[in-house]
Protein backbone atom coordinates (compact mmCIF):
# COMPACT_ATOMS: atom_id res chain seq x y z
CA UNK A 1 0.00 0.00 0.00
CA UNK A 2 2.24 2.76 -1.22
CA UNK A 3 1.22 6.37 -1.05
CA UNK A 4 -0.68 5.92 2.21
CA UNK A 5 1.05 8.91 3.78
CA UNK A 6 2.86 11.91 2.31
CA UNK A 7 5.28 13.52 4.72
CA UNK A 8 6.13 17.20 4.81
CA UNK A 9 9.76 16.90 5.88
CA UNK A 10 10.17 20.64 6.39
CA UNK A 11 6.90 21.09 8.22
CA UNK A 12 6.39 21.93 11.87
CA UNK A 13 4.15 18.90 12.51
CA UNK A 14 6.15 15.93 13.85
CA UNK A 15 6.31 12.92 11.51
CA UNK A 16 4.40 10.60 13.87
CA UNK A 17 1.53 13.12 13.94
CA UNK A 18 1.55 13.45 10.16
CA UNK A 19 1.26 9.66 9.86
CA UNK A 20 -1.47 9.48 12.52
CA UNK A 21 -3.55 12.35 11.20
CA UNK A 22 -3.39 11.28 7.55
CA UNK A 23 -4.39 7.69 8.31
CA UNK A 24 -7.16 8.88 10.65
CA UNK A 25 -8.47 11.21 7.94
CA UNK A 26 -8.49 8.39 5.39
CA UNK A 27 -10.45 6.19 7.79
CA UNK A 28 -12.95 8.98 8.50
CA UNK A 29 -13.39 9.65 4.78
CA UNK A 30 -13.95 5.96 4.06
CA UNK A 31 -10.84 5.54 1.90
CA UNK A 32 -9.58 2.95 4.36
CA UNK A 33 -12.35 0.50 5.15
CA UNK A 34 -13.18 -1.71 8.11
CA UNK A 35 -10.86 -4.69 8.24
CA UNK A 36 -8.33 -3.30 5.76
CA UNK A 37 -4.79 -4.17 6.73
CA UNK A 38 -2.27 -1.34 7.11
CA UNK A 39 1.38 -1.83 6.19
CA UNK A 40 3.56 -3.21 8.95
CA UNK A 41 5.35 -0.67 11.11
CA UNK A 42 8.66 -1.69 9.58
CA UNK A 43 7.37 -1.52 5.98
CA UNK A 44 5.77 1.92 6.38
CA UNK A 45 8.81 3.24 8.25
CA UNK A 46 11.06 2.05 5.44
CA UNK A 47 8.78 3.55 2.77
CA UNK A 48 8.75 6.93 4.55
CA UNK A 49 12.42 6.81 5.64
CA UNK A 50 11.40 7.05 9.29
CA UNK A 51 12.47 5.18 12.38
CA UNK A 52 10.13 2.26 13.14
CA UNK A 53 9.42 3.80 16.55
CA UNK A 54 7.95 6.87 14.84
CA UNK A 55 5.42 4.80 12.90
CA UNK A 56 4.78 2.61 15.96
CA UNK A 57 3.86 5.72 17.95
CA UNK A 58 1.40 6.81 15.24
CA UNK A 59 -0.17 3.32 15.15
CA UNK A 60 -0.40 3.29 18.96
CA UNK A 61 -2.26 6.61 18.95
CA UNK A 62 -4.60 5.33 16.23
CA UNK A 63 -5.27 2.25 18.33
CA UNK A 64 -5.94 4.36 21.44
CA UNK A 65 -8.44 6.35 19.36
CA UNK A 66 -10.18 3.12 18.37
CA UNK A 67 -9.41 3.53 14.67
CA UNK A 68 -7.18 0.47 14.26
CA UNK A 69 -6.57 -2.80 16.05
CA UNK A 70 -3.27 -4.65 16.13
CA UNK A 71 -3.12 -8.39 16.72
CA UNK A 72 -0.05 -10.59 16.64
CA UNK A 73 0.03 -12.43 13.34
CA UNK A 74 -2.90 -10.45 11.89
CA UNK A 75 -1.16 -7.09 11.67
CA UNK A 76 -2.81 -3.72 12.11
CA UNK A 77 -6.31 -3.44 10.68
CA UNK A 78 -8.74 -0.57 10.31
CA UNK A 79 -11.69 -0.47 12.68
CA UNK A 80 -14.38 1.72 11.16
CA UNK A 81 -15.87 3.75 14.00
CA UNK A 82 -19.54 3.34 14.76
CA UNK A 83 -21.91 6.18 13.96
CA UNK A 84 -21.82 8.82 16.67
CA UNK A 85 -25.22 9.41 18.30
CA UNK A 86 -26.56 12.92 17.69
CA UNK A 87 -26.53 13.69 21.43
CA UNK A 88 -22.80 12.98 21.57
CA UNK A 89 -22.11 14.91 18.35
CA UNK A 90 -24.04 17.89 19.79
CA UNK A 91 -22.10 17.75 23.04
CA UNK A 92 -18.85 17.59 21.05
CA UNK A 93 -19.86 20.67 19.03
CA UNK A 94 -20.69 22.49 22.28
CA UNK A 95 -17.32 21.52 23.77
CA UNK A 96 -15.53 22.67 20.61
CA UNK A 97 -17.33 26.02 20.60
CA UNK A 98 -16.73 26.64 24.32
CA UNK A 99 -13.07 25.63 24.08
CA UNK A 100 -12.57 27.83 21.02
CA UNK A 101 -14.16 30.81 22.79
CA UNK A 102 -11.83 30.19 25.74
CA UNK A 103 -8.83 30.30 23.41
CA UNK A 104 -7.96 26.62 23.70
CA UNK A 105 -6.50 24.56 20.87
CA UNK A 106 -8.19 21.38 19.66
CA UNK A 107 -5.48 19.36 21.42
CA UNK A 108 -6.19 21.19 24.69
CA UNK A 109 -9.92 20.51 24.33
CA UNK A 110 -9.22 16.83 23.67
CA UNK A 111 -6.98 16.73 26.74
CA UNK A 112 -9.78 18.24 28.83
CA UNK A 113 -12.18 15.57 27.54
CA UNK A 114 -9.68 12.81 28.30
CA UNK A 115 -9.22 14.21 31.83
CA UNK A 116 -12.98 14.14 32.35
CA UNK A 117 -13.40 10.62 30.90
CA UNK A 118 -14.45 8.08 33.56
CA UNK A 119 -11.79 5.49 34.34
Amino acid sequence: MTGLVALDAGGRVPPFEQVRSQIAAQIAAGYLVDGERLPSVRALAEELSLAPGTVAKAYQLLEEAGLVHTARGAGTRVVRPAEVPEAVAGAARALAATAHEAGLSADQAVAALRDAWPA
